[in-house]
């Protein structure tokens, strides 16, 4: 009998919950320095509340169930929803409130290679009267994280729903709820299908003309400055807000961010500006994307909040920072390493005691060290060493330990070594002797 996964699922390996939790770490760091609050929701929501975000027909998508209590309940699809209904049920929260969250989601889409059912989110929300100054709260963090994870050739691409529809309406006279719903659909579908192939799909219920006009203004693209000269002539007031963001990122020293009218994001409760996060030098879509949501907290029942945020999947940044030389932990028989950690070895089983005590106490001294405890031969455990590539390797040997009462500390990077005399000051003899020949 084979024991498989369900499709769609993985394990997470060494190297890679290493990747993950790097990222992590840096999250949190930068959530921190922005004074968002850090916390997850839970992992499980009743059904009701994950289809006041998207409608029922979200439950093709996730994965749900009936519990021995006869209810129905998800697993979480992404982090938003979970933060925004938490929020809403605390009026004791003084504004703005700011939240932030990373955790594991779960979606039914179909599995394709290097995407899974299941994966890593993090997740910033602003919630509080709505300003603009709010977005470029999200988009400054959404850059400078991006920045601490080391990673280049990032451009953040800014648009407007609102600026949408109101090009719709007051230039194209289409007043149709429904037509306007129907052409937000069609814009974000073009990068995926093409102009043509969407053409085909929405000129009976748009209309070609209404169409070919959207998909031309869709089209404008790049610096402010320059979108700015050909949105200027239809006196969209909706335009003030993308300046007022623009402003304001300046004023934070934001540089890396351009105009994109194409942009809508395919969620529907998306209710202003909206934004994703591009590596200009692979095309494997968004690493980050977000926006205004005001309709969300209202479905919860806080008319008088606005919302905004961003959210970018884990395993996509790791795959744009491998494709950039940043991820140093790789997959190796699962025996990927921390680079600063430390082997002992020892050519004797007398010797065992001793190199039992000593990492015992570098370990409560916050030295990462590691020991042969199944005692195998010397050989076996300096080959061991080699391969999983630990830093420093400390050498017990039996005539140096008994003659000389020393021990020895190779550093495997600079091939270096130290020789130590053994007394009641060893482990801090030994960390700065691993400092020194570390370099």
């Amino acid at each position: 009998m084979k024991f498989l996964l369900p499709r769609g699922m993985r394990d997470v390996e060494p190297a890679e919950f290493e990747n993950i939790n790097f990222i992590r770490n840096t999250f949190i760091e930068s959530a921190k320095i922005f004074n968002f609050l850090v916390m997850e929701p839970s992992p499980l929501e009743l059904l009701t509340t994950l289809e006041a975000k998207s409608g029922p027909l979200i439950i093709n998508e996730i994965y749900n169930f009936t519990d021995k209590g006869g209810r129905d309940v998800a697993l979480r699809f992404d982090l938003t929803i979970g933060l925004t209904r938490y929020f809403s049920s605390r009026r004791d929260l003084k504004l703005p409130a700011k939240f932030a969250s990373f955790g594991g989601v779960w979606r039914y889409d179909e599995p394709q290679a290097g995407r899974y059912r299941f994966f890593h989110q993090w997740d910033i929300e602003v919630y509080g009267p709505s300003s603009t100054e709010s977005d470029a709260e999200i988009l400054e963090f959404t850059s400078v994280f991006l920045d601490k994870l080391g990673l280049k050739n990032i451009i953040i691409e800014i648009n407007s729903r609102t600026l949408i529809e109101e090009y719709i309406k007051k230039v194209l006279k289409v007043s149709d709820k429904n037509k306007i719903f129907e052409v937000f659909r069609a814009i974000d579908k073009i990068p995926k299908k093409g102009k043509d192939a969407i053409i085909s799909e929405y000129q009976d219920k748009i209309g070609a003309d209404i169409l070919d006009k959207v998909i031309e203004f869709a089209n404008n693209k790049g610096s402010f400055d320059e979108v700015d000269k050909l949105v200027k002539p239809y006196d969209l007031q909706s335009w003030i807000e993308i300046e007022r963001i623009i402003t304001s990122l300046t004023n934070r020293g934001i540089g890396n961010v351009n105009i994109n009218l194409g942009i809508v994001r395919g969620l529907d409760y998306y209710s202003g500006v909206v934004f994703e996060a591009v590596d200009t030098k692979n095309n494997f879509g968004a690493i980050v994307g977000g926006g205004r949501y005001n309709s969300l907290t209202e479905t919860f029942g806080r008319k008088d909040i606005g919302a905004t945020g961003a959210a970018g999947g884990v395993e996509r940044i790791i795959l744009a920072m491998k494709n950039q030389g940043l991820i140093l932990h790789k997959n190796n028989n699962n025996n990927a390493k921390d680079k600063n950690l430390n082997f002992i070895v020892f050519d004797s089983e007398e010797l065992f005691t001793f190199v039992e005590q000593t990492a015992a106490r570098l370990r409560r001294m916050n030295v990462p060290i590691e020991y042969d405890f199944l005692k195998r031969s010397f050989s076996k455990q300096i080959n061991d060493a080699e391969v999983k590539g630990y830093e420093n390797i400390i050498i017990v040997k039996r005539e140096e330990y008994e003659k000389d009462g020393k021990i020895t500390i190779k550093n495997t990077t600079h091939n270096m070594t130290a020789k130590i005399k053994i007394s009641e000051e060893l482990d801090k003899l030994i960390i700065n002797s691993i400092k020194k020949i570390s370099g």
